[in-house]
């Protein structure tokens, strides 16, 4: 479990992390989300002893990290996928990691074979792709098999395969009651991973629910209605209280379900030729809330 309490980082007047408090828990996969320069990086760090805070705490199964000896059988974390040595190769770089934590030698070859790269384990990791890289920092993490995992950014340069396969792995992790931190700004791929959300903005704690509540925020569920008798379809549904808009061709309803929506349509023989019942993205609700906490908005907005 990774506990962050009151945590705050400043660098002079600017202030990167501002008093958050969160609870990461063991079992699940937690998303961090925020926009470019909310924190995120700055919080991954601070919670490894990497960065000093300026107050606040945070610890890692009740402890410090700093604290732990031999720190890869506790926490294992991919911070950066290039800060690695060019000249060594992968089973090198795996092996130092391995002998400064005392880890058997015998787990290199696990964790190679584990993110696919045994075959490419003798060649140099300056000839390594970026796809490549993330899965040796990847297999780093995994190396002293710890019940806590951080990643920032893991799916960058990733093949859709790639993809595939770390959800997958993050998945599985969690089920062995792992505790599972991603930072990612892909919404579609927490979509898909994730059980619980931590955003920011700003430094500052927006949300730290699950991911299905954080989605709710984006709006009420709606319905998409297709029918070749618009207007009097859409008064029907006004009178019954609904909010209609229209929509590319399509009536968008809130305020009854897709079910009620059929039923009058059926009574007052309407034809219908699309009736999708439609909840809020994860990057609708994301946008929508972090809207005032992007530092630099395209397009001329303020």
């Amino acid at each position: 479990m990774i506990e962050v309490r009151e945590l705050t980082k400043r660098y002079g007047a600017t202030t990167a992390v501002d008093a958050l408090t969160f609870t990461v828990r063991p079992g699940r996969v937690t998303g961090f989300l925020g926009p470019n320069g909310s924190g995120k990086s700055t919080t991954l760090r601070m919670i490894l002893g990497l960065h000093a805070p300026t107050g606040g705490a945070v610890t890692v199964g009740g402890r410090p990290f700093a604290d732990r000896a031999r720190g890869l059988r506790h926490v294992g974390a991919l911070l950066d996928a290039g800060d690695v040595h060019g000249g060594r190769t992968a089973r090198a770089h795996l092996a130092a990691l391995a002998r400064g934590n005392r880890i058997p030698l015998s787990r290199v070859d696990e964790v190679l074979e584990e993110v696919g790269l045994a075959g490419a384990a003798r060649r140099r990791i300056g000839g390594y792709s970026l796809g490549m890289r993330q899965r040796l920092g990847i297999a780093g993490a995994l190396l002293g098999d710890p019940p806590v995992l951080l990643f920032d950014e893991p799916l960058n340069g990733l093949d859709p395969g790639g993809v595939t396969w770390v959800r997958g792995l993050f998945r599985g992790l969690a089920a062995e009651g792992r505790t599972v931190f991603v930072s990612s700004h892909l919404m579609t791929e927490m979509e898909h991973t994730a059980d619980e959300l931590v955003v920011i903005g700003r430094g500052a704690l927006i949300a730290a629910v699950s991911l299905t509540e954080f989605a709710a925020r984006g709006g009420p569920p709606s319905v998409s209605v297709g029918t070749p008798e618009r207007p009097g379809l859409a008064a029907l549904l006004r009178a019954e209280g609904a909010v209609v808009e229209e929509d590319a061709g399509t009536l968008r309803v809130t305020g009854l379900t897709a079910g009620r929506i059929g039923e009058l349509a059926l009574e007052h023989r309407v034809p219908l030729d699309r009736l999708t019942p439609r909840t809020a993205s994860l990057e609708e609700a994301f946008m929508e809330l972090t809207a005032d906490s992007v530092e630099y908005p395209a397009g001329g907005a303020r």
